[in-house]
């Protein structure tokens, strides 16, 4: 007779319960949700277009190669499990069509419920072009027969640094307006609480739901700019451009006009105020207050590292 398998001391997955799905897994926020599920006790699967790359957590299984647009390696991976929980695709033409196939899929193989990952402000007119990506997803999520939840994170606070060069200078079309910034340890944090309401118990409030996470301050480029100056300890300066000039400054990259669309019109949705909505909704959703910029930047050193001189 054959001894029972080992098990894993660290894992407290609750095999009866349902099943969580989870997309970019290997990414920021799909693998803290993952990390906050399966320290939950919930059974996890990981999706990813390579299962390589995802995280090896305990309780959390990693499904075959699936991409969003392939609807069959979509059906197989997404078989059994109850709840899907969608991080929005890379960048691309075709990222709707990415997005209603893997969205088809769940619908075909039974899952009861979508989490899906969108942005502030979507609209079908929305001035950053990718967020009429997602308003377009999310009108399919509405007709489908699926119950649903969107989550429309702000910009990410990581991005403030990110977009800032090395020669200190933030460049952008965004004018005077203002940018409610969010942490992706709070969008993940909220995402979490709203899988698990519905997992732990018949908690539906959450259903048809959609919520705006936020940064609990909307703040100007310019401030944001003088909060990484004070943390860097040297002059960080933001340049507004106008639409001409940001176009020229980013020809240098060699992307394709949909993209530097995407990347100028960011900034442009800022100058609108269409990012500058500030919601409660991840303080109640997790039970803490939402993460500022001058606190994300003392606790992510890493983010701003380039822009330390050297010299």
């Amino acid at each position: 007779m054959n001894p029972p398998p080992p098990t894993d001391p660290t894992d407290h997955t609750d095999p009866g319960a349902p099943i969580i799905a989870v997309t970019g897994a290997s990414g920021a926020v799909g693998g803290r949700v993952a990390q906050r599920l399966v320290r939950a006790g919930v059974p996890v699967r990981l999706l990813g277009r390579d299962p390589s790359r995802l995280p090896e957590l305990p309780g959390a299984v990693a499904a075959p190669p699936a991409p969003y647009g392939d609807g069959e390696a979509m059906r197989r991976a997404l078989a059994g499990a109850h709840t899907l929980f969608l991080v929005s695709a890379h960048e691309s033409p075709d990222r709707v069509r990415q997005h209603t196939t893997a969205v088809d899929a769940a619908v075909a193989v039974g899952v009861e419920r979508i989490v899906y990952i969108s942005f502030l402000g979507a609209a079908p007119d929305a001035t950053f072009t990718f967020a009429r990506d997602h308003w377009h997803t999310e009108a399919h999520i509405r007709a489908a027969d699926v119950r649903y939840t969107f989550l429309r994170d702000s910009l990410y606070l990581a991005g403030l640094p990110a977009m800032t060069g090395a020669d200190g200078v933030l460049r952008g079309p965004g004018g005077d307006g203002r940018v409610s910034a969010v942490a992706h340890e709070d969008i993940a944090d909220a995402a979490t609480a709203v899988l698990l309401a519905d997992t732990e118990s018949d908690d539906t409030r959450h259903d048809g739901v959609t919520y705006d996470l936020t940064g609990p301050e909307a703040f100007t480029l310019a401030e944001a700019a003088e909060e990484m100056g004070r943390v860097t300890g040297r002059t960080i300066t933001y340049v507004p451009e106008t639409h001409e000039e940001a176009y020229a400054s980013r020809a240098q990259y060699g992307a394709e006009d949909w993209e530097v669309a995407g990347w100028v019109t960011s900034y442009e949705a800022i100058a609108t105020g269409e990012m500058s909505t500030v919601s409660d909704a991840v303080p109640n959703l997790t039970g803490h207050p939402a993460m500022s910029l001058a606190t994300y930047l003392r606790e992510h050193p890493d983010s701003w590292r380039h822009l330390l001189k050297t010299d």
